[in-house]
């Protein structure tokens, strides 16, 4: 069945959309006219490089020298894209110095309160790339930083992109064993830290896991210490120590050095459920284009939007939220645990800052129907023209609750990406309507496909996502792959030449895209494929559910054993007649095939630090490999919730 409309775009706002604005000066500098948007987007994935050149003029991106040739070697991996060019992402942020507004607004949980005008950041980013400078920092060289999100995290990625040194960041919730298996790959030379930060009411103090780090990354040569926690902390209690403060006095003219299109900006990281995290490393042009892209043509964002993307500095939708500043928008950030003290937080910080674009991950979102939050009772949403959600798939249950609770003319851009290319592969465009749980298009310059499996492209029928022509922001390589071997691996080896991306997917003919979840956590039963985001979608609006996982176990020789992990609400009991209406559910939703062999209940579900659904780490340990092959507890959100499971596997794998 076709789904429901849920928004429409007036004229207004299709005239005033930027993609229109780009595709008139598309007609107008290069005389191309395109009927609609799907015929846009197919001349962005057939004439890459004419496409990608227009990107580049379009946004008048700033160069030192000109490239000699969009596109080189056209081959996944490998392609050479803007060869000769020399720039710095930096750049690109502060041609958009203005008086008119500020640069961030920054609040966080304890009701500290700052904002940086666009002088005072290109100041402070100034100071502190001299600083850098100072301690022999220069293009090539790593900087890390164990920050929570707050503007100085902005200030130094800033600081330290100007330089053409390469950056690094985790978020101080991590443990010091998740983050030293990053940062030692990359043996950094300053790390930039803080003393601790606060959550959900309580103070955590992180210096004797920065002293932990010191001690595990010998390549440093400097701590920059910034007293979060506690005023008083002092820099010289550790080795190497200088504090903050004294490296963004004064006033320095800002230098941004000159790189290669192809030179290292930053290294994000796989989620590391399995072996070591994988080193990602994007480039600053592919970067540039790929962001202002995104940000302006799909999320609609310019230089009046006041921006918000609820992240922690361990998710690449923090990168996403300084993107912001590419294309001269307020970025509003917010540190804190958005459900404290309820789940309202959020809401009242957008009214305060009086954010135009409210975006946060799905489950965010799914977490306020269940908890019946209602926005527009604790804040002046007036504001807010577009809602996003990323992460995980959106249900078209919270599609409804945005539409009925936040407000009924916003539009609700829902992506999907990830951290491998930093962006995104199926998002928003303005100018189109948004339909019930569905993303409404491949974004420009992504050719997403859906293979089924034979490796042939369907459509309306749910296949692996796949991308079969290059983009610029796709990784440079893993840090310290001989032979790109682990890249080559992680997207290329099942269809040579072809990004594979682990998701399922399905076409829409309208154009649009359902996202089912991961495709190697995926149900496969009696010959029926089901993402498992169907069954979530199936039991998790019941009242009495506030979450659920589930893994299909195949056993090599045995029937597959399916079982159901569901989290209740406070006063709620797994009796034996809720057990029932949860499976007849499954039943009516989906098929007698898909309903589970047994429903248990959990105190939480195991999830990442940025709120996936730990599936197939579940999946691997329930079939009996040990936890530690599995999973890294230091990367998950909730890693006390893995105990139960362990103590299950202990009992479904025992011989008895």
């Amino acid at each position: 069945m076709d789904a429901a409309k849920v928004w429409e775009p007036s004229e207004a706002v299709k005239r005033g959309a930027r993609i229109t604005a780009y595709m008139q000066w598309l007609e107008r500098q290069r005389g191309l006219r395109f009927a609609d948007y799907d015929a846009l987007w197919r001349w962005s994935v057939t004439d890459l490089e004419a496409f990608w050149a227009s990107i580049w003029d379009y946004f008048d991106v700033k160069a030192a020298t000109p490239y000699q040739r969009v596109l080189g070697a056209r081959t996944m991996p490998g392609a050479q894209w803007f060869a000769g060019a020399r720039l710095n992402y930096v750049d690109q942020i502060f041609r958009h110095n203005t008086s008119a507004r500020p640069a961030v607004v920054f609040r966080n949980e304890a009701g500290d309160r700052t904002e940086l005008s666009w002088d005072e950041l290109e100041r402070q980013v100034a100071a502190l790339a001299a600083s850098l400078r100072g301690m022999g920092v220069g293009p090539g060289d790593r900087v890390v930083a164990y920050m929570p999100n707050i503007p100085e995290a902005v200030v130094s990625i800033l600081a330290v992109i100007s330089l053409g040194a390469v950056w690094s960041l985790c978020s101080p919730d991590m443990g010091q064993v998740a983050v030293l298996d990053r940062f030692r790959q990359i043996a950094p030379k300053v790390l930039i830290a803080v003393d601790g930060y606060r959550w959900g009411g309580k103070p955590y103090d992180r210096c004797d896991v920065v002293l932990d780090l010191l001690r595990g990354l010998p390549s440093v040569e400097t701590l920059v210490l910034l007293p979060y926690l506690n005023p008083a902390a002092d820099a010289q209690r550790f080795p190497n120590g200088v504090a903050w403060e004294s490296l963004i006095q004064g006033r320095s003219t800002l230098v941004a050095e000159p790189v290669p299109f192809d030179h290292p900006l930053w290294v994000v990281y796989s989620s590391g459920t399995t072996g070591m995290p994988k080193p990602i490393v994007h480039c600053q042009g592919g970067i540039v284009l790929e962001h202002l892209k995104l940000m302006a043509l799909h999320n609609d964002v310019g230089p009046e939007d006041r921006f918000h993307w609820f992240s922690s500095t361990g998710w690449v939708m923090w990168n996403l939220q300084v993107a912001g500043l590419l294309v001269g928008a307020t970025i509003c950030i917010y540190d804190g645990n958005p459900a404290w003290p309820d789940y309202h937080t959020l809401w009242r910080f957008a009214g305060e800052v009086q954010a135009s674009f409210f975006g946060a991950g799905a489950a965010f979102y799914t977490s306020c129907l269940k908890t019946g939050v209602e926005p527009t009772q604790v804040a002046n949403l007036d504001r807010v023209r577009a809602v996003g959600s990323t992460g995980s798939p959106l249900p078209p249950e919270g599609y409804r609750w945005i539409y009925d609770h936040v407000r009924p003319d916003v539009w609700l851009t829902s992506m999907s990406g990830g951290t491998d290319f930093a962006g995104a592969f199926v998002g928003g465009v303005p100018i189109l309507p948004v339909y019930l749980g569905e993303m409404q298009a491949r974004c420009l310059g992504a050719k997403v496909e859906a293979y089924d499996d034979a490796g042939k492209s369907v459509l309306d029928e749910v296949g692996e996502l796949v991308c079969t022509e290059p983009m610029p922001s796709m990784p440079l390589y893993f840090w310290n792959d001989p032979g790109n071997k682990r890249y080559q691996e992680s997207y290329f080896d099942v269809y040579p030449g072809v990004w594979l991306h682990g998701d399922w997917i399905r076409i829409t003919p309208r154009g649009g895209a359902v996202i089912y979840g991961r495709s190697d956590s995926t149900i496969n039963r009696h010959g029926v494929r089901m993402g498992t985001s169907d069954l979530y979608r199936a039991v998790e609006d019941m009242d009495e559910l506030m979450d659920s996982l589930v893994v299909d176990l195949e056993y090599l020789g045995r029937e597959s054993y399916m079982p159901l992990f569901v989290v209740l609400r406070p006063g709620a009991e797994l009796t034996e007649e809720l057990k029932t209406r949860i499976k007849d559910r499954i039943r009516t939703a989906m098929s007698a095939r898909h309903v589970p062999n047994d429903v248990f209940q959990v105190d939480e579900i195991p999830r990442t630090l940025s709120g996936k659904k730990l599936e197939v780490p579940i999946k691997k340990l329930l079939l009996g490999q040990p936890l530690e092959k599995v999973v890294n507890r230091d990367s998950m959100a909730n890693p006390g919730s893995l105990d139960w499971f362990v103590r299950f596997a202990a009992r479904r794998n025992s011989p008895g």
